[in-house]
């Protein structure tokens, strides 16, 4: 065989590999979806639309949390009355959603809450009370709102503390043990059967949405300035000249 056709002859081969490799369509990865329009719109700024679809984001978030804790740890929503997994999960979101109290956290609220709800003694249904707890902790940073309007502000350290809060409660839950040693909770897991780190992506995710909100919450004000600034000098650039 001539040399010089030793590279096409590889070059094919290795489109044919390509091809049968490909031969269906790519798996699908989502798209990127928005919220549908409504009226109260018109009462929310840029940056209070920006809060509520974060807080509605770390909402569910805490929800798929609550999924997967359930699904590991079948034995908490069974401390409860609920029938199953999915009631057990439906009374605990219906709660957080109307502003209501968690009972078996003895009326605590906020941080004193999620300390409740991760101490090892704490004996109730543990997925229940961390779930809620860790939501009215963003609620209360955010001035007890999960929606924004124009005449809401937000305090960017309150934000910027629920980050931190957030990072506290997920190592908590992968550090401590139960007086008998057990995790508190089972969450990711690292062994010889492969590696589940869902809890701590999904943790990442809520702590990334709100360091940005603090960040862009620090700088509402400035740029409302320097916005009113580029009206009154983009103004005089933006004027129709005369032709004749």
């Amino acid at each position: 065989m001539r040399p010089s056709l030793v590279p096409l002859l590889l070059s094919c081969c290795a489109l044919a590999a390509l091809s049968g490799c490909t031969s269906g369509p790519p798996a699908p990865h989502g798209e990127a979806r928005g919220t549908s329009a409504s009226g109260s719109e018109l009462g929310q700024s840029d940056v209070n639309r920006m809060a509520t679809l974060g807080m509605r984001e770390n909402l569910d978030s805490l929800y798929r949390l609550m999924d997967k804790l359930y699904r590991r740890n079948p034995a908490e929503w069974r401390k409860t009355t609920a029938a199953g997994r999915e009631q057990a999960m439906e009374q605990v979101r219906t709660t957080i959603e109307q502003g209501g109290t968690w009972a078996p956290l003895q009326g605590r609220r906020d941080i004193a809450a999620m300390a409740l709800a991760l101490a090892p003694e704490f004996a109730g249904d543990r997925v229940a009370a961390f779930i809620f707890a860790t939501a009215d902790m963003l609620i209360t940073a955010h001035d007890g709102k999960i929606e924004f309007f124009l005449l809401d502000s937000l305090d960017a350290q309150h934000l910027y503390n629920a980050a931190r809060n957030v990072e506290i409660a997920a190592w908590m839950l992968s550090q401590r043990r139960t007086a008998a040693g057990q995790p508190l909770l089972l969450a990711d897991e690292i062994g010889p059967q492969g590696r589940n780190l869902s809890f701590e992506r999904e943790f990442g995710k809520i702590i990334g949405r709100l360091d940005l909100l603090a960040a862009v919450a620090l700088e509402k004000y400035r740029r409302a300035a320097i916005t009113y600034v580029q009206g009154l000098v983009g103004g005089s650039f933006l004027q129709f000249l005369p032709v004749r």
